[in-house]
């Protein structure tokens, strides 16, 4: 907002009187508050800081220690710098003393070789010093419009820290007071410079106040949420001290994170966003690019040097449960659960909600007991939501950010298959859903579809125009492995009838179900298409 001692150096009415800078040169860059004449030589106690004084000199004594005080004295106010015009009282140079000190005290000191009308340069000097103060109000007030706008029209946290990066042309990052990663905009800068080990290099970055700057970091950092329920940092990393526009806009924002937070407290927290952007982006490539395990440790993840494991946990919904709480209400719990379960087990865990179910990634050290992590973890889930029993599924072990794709389509397929066997189980893995497990798998291939639609169209098509039980009748069969006694009893139908139920099926198919390919034909048929009519069932 204030003009340099340099700045001020290159206006008109100075270069007129050609200055010259004798001592302190590397105080040119201080600001300069205010621009003021002083003869006397005891003028610091009238002063509070910032001032470049103006001189001739008349008043100052000669003496070598008095002009050191002088100096020093000024020093220890905070003046910008001494402008000493050399005509009335010293007319070719300095006196080594005043030239010393000030060099010492690192106080610039100008010599000004012509007469010079003090008060136009005061004019000047103090004219451009109320500019830039309207401007920097100007400026203000637009930041103020435009995180209103921003906050009015319910901005996600992206489009702040964007609005953010372009107002200060800075990177930002918004932390929780842990020092994760929820969301950063690099302002054109490479996210494998901004991310890598940030909460390490975070964690002792403090300023003792709820704005302010560390100057060893270069980071400007400014709490967010309201006093007393505080839950994050937004850090704007500039190296040199920000200009007061840059403290606001930093402040507005923060401002603008707390109350999107606060309206959209029914929604998931900026923690599960963020979680879920990374998982989303995992599962759509296969090989991660550096940036993305770069976003996944700045969240207290690390995917590299550790064993991956992916995670499906699904709702149980009965119509109890549905009728008590929404589905997204349920994934929101079961997300809360997981995440909590995650700390009690000590493991780091991306977990994030979709249309049907929790996903997780538990990052594990490559000596922890996977099994007994895994089994603690699913225990604590199991208890927290006993009241709407959950499936939970892990997929294969994984050994790096390579594997973290296949393991979370095994653990959603695993979850899908273990819901249709209705099987409990603490966990349910790959090798306890076998064939079912694997059509899951493939269930969204038209060709599957087409093969169930071949294998009992027929059939479906007898029941629905009949009001028949046939494809149930089958389906006993086949669960039974072909014995007809076993299969009539969990029908509850006599020997007698059922066998009719199979001699109608074989004259509709135009097959005979005594032979193993038939019957494994039909079932796999079976199956497929009770995983079809699942999936339309969810996604209605």
């Amino acid at each position: 907002m204030y003009p340099t001692v340099a700045e001020v150096l290159a206006l008109p009415v100075l270069r007129q009187g050609r200055p010259h800078v004798v001592a302190g040169a590397a105080g040119l860059d201080a600001p300069v508050r205010w621009a003021h004449v002083a003869e006397v030589a005891d003028i610091a106690p009238l002063l509070r800081g910032g001032e470049l004084v103006l001189t001739t000199g008349v008043a100052l004594p000669d003496d070598g220690a008095a002009l050191a005080r002088y100096v020093a004295d000024l020093a220890g106010v905070g003046v910008a710098g001494i402008v000493v015009e050399l005509v009335r009282h010293w007319s070719e140079k300095l006196p080594p003393a005043l030239v010393d000190a000030a060099d010492r005290h690192g106080v610039p000191l100008i010599t000004l070789s012509r007469e010079t009308r003090f008060v136009s340069v005061t004019e000047a000097v103090n004219g451009l010093i109320v500019d830039a103060q309207v401007d920097e109000l100007r400026a203000a007030e637009r930041v103020h419009e435009t995180f209103t706008a921003l906050t009015v029209a319910g901005a996600e946290p992206g489009d702040i820290l964007r609005e953010v990066a372009r107002l200060t042309e800075h990177p930002v990052v918004l932390e929780t007071l842990s020092h994760e990663v929820l969301a950063y905009d690099t302002a054109g800068t490479d996210p494998g410079e901004l991310l890598p080990g940030w909460p390490s290099r975070s964690r002792p970055v403090q300023v003792g106040e709820r704005t302010g700057y560390h100057p060893g970091a270069g980071w400007l950092i400014t709490v967010v949420g309201a006093r007393g329920h505080d839950w994050g940092r937004l850090v704007v990393v500039c190296g040199d001290p920000p200009p007061h526009r840059h403290v606001v806009v930093a402040e507005r924002a923060a401002s603008a994170l707390a109350v999107h937070r606060l309206v959209a407290k029914d929604t998931d927290s900026l923690e599960r966003q963020a979680h879920r952007a990374i998982l989303t982006e995992l599962l759509a490539n296969p090989v991660p690019p550096a940036e993305l395990t770069a976003r996944a440790s700045a969240l207290g993840v690390p995917l590299t040097g550790r064993l991956l494991v992916g995670v499906s946990v699904r709702p149980r919904i009965t119509v109890t449960t549905k009728a008590a709480q929404s589905t997204p209400v349920l994934l929101r719990e079961l997300a809360e659960a997981t995440v909590l379960a995650a700390r009690h087990a000590k493991v780091s865990a991306l977990v994030a909600t979709d249309d049907t179910q929790v996903r997780a990634l538990i990052a594990l050290s490559p000596e922890a007991g996977v099994d007994a992590v895994l089994r603690r973890l699913a225990n604590d889930v199991h208890e927290a939501r006993a009241g709407a029993p959950a499936v939970v599924a892990v997929g294969t072990t994984g050994g790096g950010p390579a594997d973290a794709r296949r393991t979370l389509v095994e653990a959603a397929q695993v979850a899908a298959a273990a819901l249709a066997e209705n099987v409990e189980r603490v966990v349910h893995r790959l090798d306890d859903v076998r064939l079912r497990g694997l059509l899951h798998l493939l269930a969204g291939d038209e060709r599957i579809t087409a093969f169930a639609a071949r294998e009992l169209g027929p059939l479906l098509s007898r029941d629905a125009a009949q009001g028949s039980r046939l494809v149930q009748a089958l389906r006993h069969y086949c669960e039974h492995g072909g014995n007809k006694s076993a299969a009539a009893a969990a029908a509850h139908t006599s020997r007698t009838a059922y066998y009719q139920q199979l001699a109608r099926i074989e004259q509709v198919l135009g097959v005979r179900l005594e032979d193993p390919e038939s019957m494994l034909s039909l079932y796999v048929a079976l199956l497929a298409h009770d995983i079809r009519k699942a999936d339309d069932h969810t996604s209605e």
